[in-house]
């Protein structure tokens, strides 16, 4: 078992390797693109977090704290996604276009936080966008390694045509590593939870 599991990660160091490197790629495209924003735009932005972290520092409304439910569920339904489109041949180049956007969205949030408050914002990143999401991140790369391989396996299998019960084999190991990425998610969407809007608060 130990030996497979070795032998499996190998064959997948090339595809973990690229799915890193285009979440970083986005990460880098999110951040230059804050500075894409015109003035208008940026002004509109400085004020809505400046209102944000009021309103986090002195307990107003415009803050609200986001229950456990729906914070699994916005990145559950992200791995649910990744695991749809892995079933698929169709669906690999939508693998790819999920963890870049993902590194955009990650890259666009910490460059309006450091672009707007310098190293405030770049504390704030650290203390409130990085903790869950070091942990979000690796989850759901390995999900979309674990869909690559999947969905790769399917065209091999077509082209060698081998047979179903390796296929059946390669589905039950596949959605068994979806349902392991999915209890990590579950963790840290406890951390996000009731953890993340403590180190706001104290950072705020």
């Amino acid at each position: 078992m130990l030996n497979h599991f070795r032998h499996t990660l190998k064959d997948q160091t090339a595809l973990y390797v690229f799915v890193s490197v285009l979440f970083l790629m986005g990460v880098i495209f999110g951040a230059l693109l804050v500075n894409a924003l015109s003035l208008e735009q940026q002004q509109d932005l400085s004020r809505y977090l400046s209102n944000f972290f009021t309103s986090i520092s002195q307990g107003g409304t415009e803050y609200e704290q986001l229950s456990f439910a729906k914070v699994a569920a916005l990145h559950l339904k992200w791995l649910g996604l990744i695991w749809i489109l892995g079933l698929s041949v169709i669906g690999l180049p939508g693998i790819f276009v999920l963890d870049f956007f993902k590194g955009v969205l990650i890259g666009f949030t910490v460059g309006c936080l450091v672009g707007q408050f310098s190293w405030k914002g770049l504390l704030f990143a650290l203390m409130a966008v990085a903790p869950h999401n070091l942990i979000v991140i690796p989850a759901l790369l390995a999900a979309s390694v674990a869909a690559t391989s999947f969905s790769l396996g399917i065209i091999r299998s077509r082209i060698l045509m081998k047979l179903p019960n390796h296929n059946h084999s390669s589905l039950l190991s596949y959605c068994s590593i979806i349902l392991l990425m999915a209890g990590v998610i579950l963790v840290a969407s406890c951390f996000e939870t009731w953890v993340t809007p403590i180190l706001m608060r104290l950072v705020a």
